[in-house]
């Protein structure tokens, strides 16, 4: 790659206007299979691979990368088989994720939102809205993300309005940590009514007041370009308006899009992981008093990489477990199966987020003093760790886990459990 054609690739967090992606002129390939899911993730990890360290580095937006990721019809993994999608299990979804955030976490958290309002629509939507949204994923659409409230005084607090205008709504607000908005083909819009019903609002993402700002500015998952939106008399029809009901009864709305963070964080960890390896392998100097001829060979090094491994794989486990649970609650939706799937995606969580950060972290210790630098970039999993991680705070999650264990309390219902 030239340095002129390196600096011409549009880059995060810019002034310059970003223009919506076209939309697909062909159909997004249809999955058949789990194990093609899988097979096809593992293809696209080996392409997306080699770049990560410069897109992080030099904050290039990974467009063609999440082209061929839509494109490879991994983005309609998750529509259900009556529709026309594969319908994969959620164990299967997860590693997917987790195989693409090993190879760029930014690229797995740019579809996170997605996966998740693929889900909404099959939990909430009509079936006129199911017919419509899912057959423009099967096609290769992409949905963004404005949900996250700019000033609000939690995460829960929405101030961003919908107004009924006879067949349409006119949808006013600014929104945050809107990723995947970007670049995607449709932004779906969370607002409340007067009455502080929630509502997802479907908006393509060339609809006049609508205006996605490429001001992410992160330390670290740097390409997801989660800006902002502003929402200026947005109209939309009401046809591409969906009910937020999915929390008012049991479903598997919350441990699904949890699931889909903990994948990330797996990904992370695990990318991080074997960077370490092939560091020490090719890299990395004996210390000293080892008297060994290579790094390899230290047996507090050699013990090290065993303890971290033992704790990806725990971690790794506890993410498949969630998955069948997560299944099971999509199945038969009751009190018991979705606190229990709630639950196990929960465990997953603090597995995933305690591996992530004390793998990223353990890196530099283990490869020496030359692996910190900035050629390397090996850097940028511990801030993408770190950023990834602070979505929701694990510390709830130890609570809620013990208060279902220990007193019979069911953890709450809401997209943070």
């Amino acid at each position: 790659m030239t340095a002129t054609a390196t600096l011409e690739r549009p880059r995060v967090n810019s002034p310059a206007p970003f223009a919506p992606r076209p939309r697909p002129v062909k159909a997004a390939h249809l999955i058949r299979s789990d194990a093609e899911a899988i097979e096809i993730a593992h293809r696209l990890a080996a392409r997306f691979a080699p770049e990560s360290a410069l897109r992080d580095r030099e904050g290039f937006l990974p467009i063609d990368e999440i082209d061929a990721y839509s494109q490879s019809g991994l983005w309609g993994i998750n529509v259900p088989k009556a529709y026309g999608g594969p319908g994969v299990s959620y164990a299967t979804l997860a590693e997917v994720v987790a195989i693409i955030s090993a190879a760029d976490s930014s690229i797995a958290q740019i579809s996170q939102n997605h996966f998740v309002l693929v889900a909404h629509v099959g939990l909430d939507a009509s079936e006129a809205q199911k017919q419509e949204l899912f057959g423009l994923v099967l096609q290769g659409h992409r949905f963004g993300n404005a949900f996250s409230e700019l000033n609000s005084r939690n995460v829960a607090a929405f101030e961003t309005k919908v107004v009924v205008h006879g067949d349409e709504v006119e949808v006013n607000g600014q929104k945050f940590y809107t990723t995947g908005a970007l670049l995607s083909h449709i932004v779906p819009i969370v607002a409340v009514n007067e009455a502080g019903k929630g509502y997802i609002v479907f908006a393509d993402r060339d609809t006049p007041g609508l205006t996605v700002i490429n001001d992410w500015s992160g330390f670290g998952q740097r390409t997801t370009a989660s800006g902002s939106v502003k929402i200026e008399r947005v109209r939309v029809p009401q046809s591409r308006v969906v009910p937020i009901d999915a929390f008012d009864h049991p479903s598997a709305a919350g441990p699904i899009s949890q699931i889909i963070q903990a994948a990330i964080d797996a990904g992370i960890a695990r990318g991080a992981l074997a960077d370490s390896i092939d560091f020490i392998r090719s890299k990395s100097r004996p210390w000293i008093d080892s008297g060994k001829e290579t790094a390899g060979e230290d047996p507090f090094t050699i013990a090290a990489i065993g303890d971290l491994q033992i704790r990806l794989h725990a971690a790794e486990a506890l993410l498949e477990r969630a998955g069948r649970l997560v299944d099971a609650a999509l199945a038969n939706a009751t009190e018991a199966t979705v606190a229990a799937a709630t639950v196990g995606t929960a465990e997953a969580k603090v597995l995933t987020t305690q591996v992530a950060i004390e793998v990223t972290n353990r890196l530099f210790e283990l490869a020496g003093t030359r692996s910190a630098l900035t050629v390397h970039n090996l850097d940028r999993h511990w801030r993408n760790a770190r950023i990834h991680t602070l979505h929701d705070p694990v510390r709830w999650k130890f609570f809620h886990i013990g208060n279902y264990y220990l007193n019979g309390v069911n953890p709450p219902r809401h997209p943070w459990n």
